[in-house]
């Protein structure tokens, strides 16, 4: 049995396979195309959405782990790593050798596989997601064969949902490792809703609950070498530790706000979750920390959710925000868990949910253990409404007719899968609704 991270999504897969290398991937897939089985890559497990999901096979690349090669690619550097590593494990590797991804990603379980499929990202509004650092993959196609997706290909496979292959490596150019003062803050909704915070830091988030007038935020700015007031790491590692003995934790934009008390308000005693989250609202304090980007910004959840995550229109950005969360409020529908707020960088992924045009993204998360239907369906309409498209690792209810309307490169993803998945050899059931057959 096949569990994702949430609990929310199970299956029974044939068979889940370990391969070693590159043939035993070949092979395995050549065994299911002949045995007429999909054949689905899985990594870490942290999607909400079923494109794992399969009665077929699953194809495990645990095995497929570390850095290869480092190398350089119009002047700036790259590093080849493979699909199942961990970007806890990348983000460690990369800082041996003093280098690091651009775009920094805080959550450390999924693999690089993962993360890619399915656009993964983090917030700043000139910063791309690891897909946009993708200058190279490797893969075995429907068929069995071992490729290097060609350069014209490139924008298909960099967010390909898994609909063209199992990747087996990637080349992602990074850049030079440095420090950042990471702070994290109160802010007026108001203010935060205003396109000058965004714009003020190369890193920005924030967290809202409905019902409350303060934003959570959190902001990286790079710290010059030598810089005399690089000493605030070990103060706020213990502000965090004190925060925690008490029961109320504030890591920025994740939403982590006495979240184990939020949860328990929640299912005992709905009613007062507004008046719960108003009161962590006005607790929150400023506190800064300094380090390596990867480091200081790592936030691994708290509790297990739902989540819907939507890709708006940067121009949309503040009246979506503004009328979901005045949405959730009005119909009773807050949760002990903020709406999270980001945006990015315009992307050329065919398939990403930035592609072609500067994105606010809107994260709406529901504790698990609680009834998280009408809270994200309410989502849903909302973001939808405002020319949203949803994260592919999220629960939606998009279908096929939407991602045509959405995605003017469609006709194009699907002119590749067809050369390299003619047999739809990793469809399933979710990628026909949103992709067609």
């Amino acid at each position: 049995m096949w569990t994702n991270w949430s609990g929310g999504l199970q299956c029974r897969p044939t068979a889940t396979v370990r391969p070693l290398d590159d043939s035993g991937v070949s092979g395995v897939v050549r065994r299911a195309a002949e045995r007429g089985q999909a054949v689905r890559p899985v990594g870490a497990g942290h999607s909400f959405s079923a494109l794992a999901v399969t009665d077929g096979v699953h194809v495990d690349l645990s095995a497929f782990r570390g850095v290869t090669a480092i190398g350089a690619r119009s002047g700036r550097p790259t590093v080849r790593v493979r699909a199942g590593t961990t970007l806890g494990e990348l983000h460690s590797e990369l800082a041996t050798r003093d280098l690091a991804l651009e775009a920094p990603l805080e959550l450390a379980a999924p693999t690089v596989g993962g993360a890619l499929a399915v656009g993964m990202h983090g917030s700043g509004a000139a910063l791309g997601s690891l897909s946009a650092a993708v200058v190279g993959l490797r893969l075995v196609d429907g068929k069995g064969r071992l490729r290097d997706v060609a350069p014209a290909d490139l924008d298909a496979a960099r967010t390909s949902l898994g609909a063209l292959g199992v990747v087996l490596e990637a080349e992602l150019a990074v850049v030079p490792a440095g420090r950042v003062r990471v702070t994290r803050a109160p802010r007026p909704v108001d203010e935060v809703l205003d396109d000058g915070f965004w714009d003020a830091h190369p890193v920005a988030e924030a967290a809202v609950f409905p019902s409350a007038p303060t934003a959570l935020t959190r902001w990286a700015d790079p710290l010059l070498a030598h810089d005399p007031d690089d000493d605030t790491e070990d103060a706020a590692e213990a502000d965090e530790a004190r925060e925690r003995s008490l029961g109320v934790t504030v890591a920025g934009a994740t939403g982590r706000t006495a979240l184990g008390g939020a949860v328990v308000v929640e299912r005992a005693l709905p009613r007062l979750v507004p008046r719960f989250n108003r009161a962590v609202s006005r607790l929150a304090r400023t506190v800064s920390a300094t380090g390596p980007m990867y480091r200081v910004l790592s936030s691994p959840p708290a509790v297990r959710f739902e989540q819907t995550e939507w890709a708006l229109p940067r121009a949309a950005l503040a009246a979506g925000a503004r009328e979901l969360l005045a949405a959730l409020a009005d119909d009773g529908l807050e949760v002990g868990l903020p709406v999270r707020l980001r945006v990015g960088a315009p992307e050329s992924g065919w398939l990403h949910p930035a592609h072609d045009r500067a994105t606010g993204w809107v994260a709406v998360r529901v504790p698990r253990g609680t009834d998280h239907a009408p809270v994200l369906e309410r989502a849903w309409r909302v973001l939808r409404d405002h020319g949203g498209r949803p994260h592919w690792a999220s629960r939606s209810d998009w279908t096929v007719e939407d991602t045509a309307r959405a995605y003017p490169r469609l006709p194009d993803f699907r002119r590749v899968r067809d050369d390299y998945d003619p047999e739809r050899v990793f469809a399933t059931p979710e990628l026909a609704e949103v992709l067609g057959d």
